[in-house]
């Protein structure tokens, strides 16, 4: 599938992706966020492992590291960043699989993945979209299957909120404001996930970055 030609890019611009890893290395504690993400998903030998919206691939790769025997694969919509992603496993020595879909339907058969996870995606996408995209999670997880969101939530004071205007100004003002809200956690259980969990946050140059853990039905 190609991807669609309107969507919001790494960092709001396309021409600001390569900067992307230096800008969240410089403005998040971004190894200790991708260690708890792996830590909640808890990845095992031989799980078949969805990272959704994989970006420059950290979060696979930090899933690799922990668990080489995963089989994993990485969908995004964006074919710029994913040059960038194969770029960055290739300098780990790690061959991953990064498809591209046009942000409808995902193109794997229901039921395919034990653990779905995604980190700083859900924030890029409106109120529908986000619904649509969970809902197409639940198919292509197993029964039971478990989703991992980390992504931008509640600030957990004023200056949180301050500081996530920056975020707002190039992601846009009406798609980041459900996670602004609080109301992610919702948005999974009208989608049809169960068993949610929230887990600690973390607070970073940029705002709040908060943990989720669902299961599907």
């Amino acid at each position: 599938m190609q991807p669609r030609s309107s969507f919001t890019p790494a960092l709001g611009y396309h021409w600001l992706t390569g900067l992307y890893d230096a800008i969240v290395t410089l403005t998040m504690p971004i190894a200790r966020i991708h260690t708890r993400l792996v830590d909640i998903l808890h990845p095992q030998a031989d799980e078949r492992i969805l990272d959704f919206g994989y970006g420059t691939a950290a979060v696979s790769l930090s899933i690799k590291e922990r668990m080489p025997n995963v089989v994993l694969t990485g969908v995004d919509i964006d074919p710029n960043v994913r040059q960038y992603a194969l770029r960055n496993a290739e300098r780990k020595g790690v061959t991953l699989t990064l498809d591209l879909y046009d942000g409808g339907r995902l193109p794997y058969d229901d039921a395919t993945f034990d653990k779905v996870v995604s980190s700083l995606v859900f924030h890029h996408l409106d109120a529908a979209t986000k619904l649509h995209c969970l809902q197409e999670i639940q198919r292509i997880l197993k029964p039971t299957g478990i989703l991992v969101v980390g992504d931008w939530g509640k600030p957990s004071n004023q200056f949180q909120r301050w500081l996530f205007l920056a975020v707002q100004l190039f992601d846009g003002f009406s798609t980041t404001g459900e996670n602004l809200q609080g109301l992610l956690p919702e948005v999974l259980k009208t989608a049809g996930f169960t068993a949610l969990e929230e887990y600690e946050y973390m607070n970073t140059a940029l705002g709040t970055y908060r943990f989720y853990k669902a299961q599907r039905v």
